[in-house]
């Protein structure tokens, strides 16, 4: 018995970090050709958020509505 309570708390804890893990990286960045605005794509609903920062600190960020789609790749 005493096994499967440890084996259980490993598995917890493996589960609850890869939970941690993929919440942490939820938002990936994405540059753009000027210096103040910047591209933030939220990978858990997939929205899209333009962030503009015109003077240094905590930038504002607004939902944009992205349109069109990746093309797929054409298999051969």
């Amino acid at each position: 018995m005493p096994i499967l309570v440890g084996a259980s708390l490993i598995a917890i804890a493996i589960l609850l970090s890869t939970l941690i893990t993929a919440l942490g990286g939820r938002y990936v960045g994405l540059e753009s050709p000027t210096d103040d605005t910047a591209w933030l794509v939220d990978r858990l609903t997939g929205r899209v958020y333009k962030c503009q920062a015109a003077d240094p600190g905590r930038a504002s960020c607004a939902a944009d509505v992205a349109t069109g789609s990746i093309p797929q790749k054409q298999k051969p």
